[in-house]
């Protein structure tokens, strides 16, 4: 092996394997900022009310780039998704990414209300923000989510979980193996 690398290194001089390796960091680095993970951002507040009845208020972040692989949602191809186009595909969004999304309180389906969508940017890009409401009926004790976002397409693809319940958060890494999570209301 050694004497392999020394004969390369003779045969293309200094020079000429500073530029071999230049060229192998450069396409590392282009392959590895090609493909950014797909993840989603999920950000949920309790809101107990008075009378025992819970709202919770939801925000959730999905990549274009993830949202644009499965709707199309850059009409014209050209790599740029405007805000015409994202309005024009709201409702598509919208359905595609509420059917992945269930949560319910004493086995019983509660009810997610979407309120809006606009845009958020992150470090790796912009995202469509999804925000609603999730209505249970009564006065739950728990609530059960089931996110199931990209997971068919996409193994790798992680929901991101913050959960804000009065001075408390917690967070959790939502995946296929992980995709269920409780939480007491």
């Amino acid at each position: 092996m050694t004497t392999r690398f020394v004969f390369i290194v003779a045969a293309l001089g200094t020079a000429g394997v500073r530029t071999v390796f230049a060229l192998l960091a450069m396409l590392a680095f282009t392959t590895a900022y090609a493909h950014s993970a797909s993840d989603a951002y999920l950000t949920l507040t309790l809101d107990k009310r008075p009378d025992g009845t819970v709202v919770v208020h939801g925000q959730w972040d999905i990549a274009l780039r993830d949202l644009n692989f499965v709707l199309n949602v850059d009409d014209n191809g050209d790599g740029r998704i405007t805000w015409a186009e994202l309005r024009k595909h709201q409702a598509e969004i919208a359905k595609y990414a509420y059917t992945y999304l269930r949560v319910e309180a004493g086995g019983k389906a509660c009810r997610i209300q979407p309120q809006r969508q606009m845009v958020s940017n992150h470090a790796d890009g912009a995202y469509a923000a999804l925000f609603f409401d999730i209505v249970c009926g009564g006065a739950p004790k728990r609530i059960a989510l089931d996110y199931r976002l990209f997971f068919a397409i996409d193994p790798s693809h992680r929901g991101i979980l913050v959960l804000h319940a009065g001075d408390n958060t917690a967070t959790s890494l939502l995946s296929p193996e992980n995709a269920k999570v409780d939480f007491t209301v």
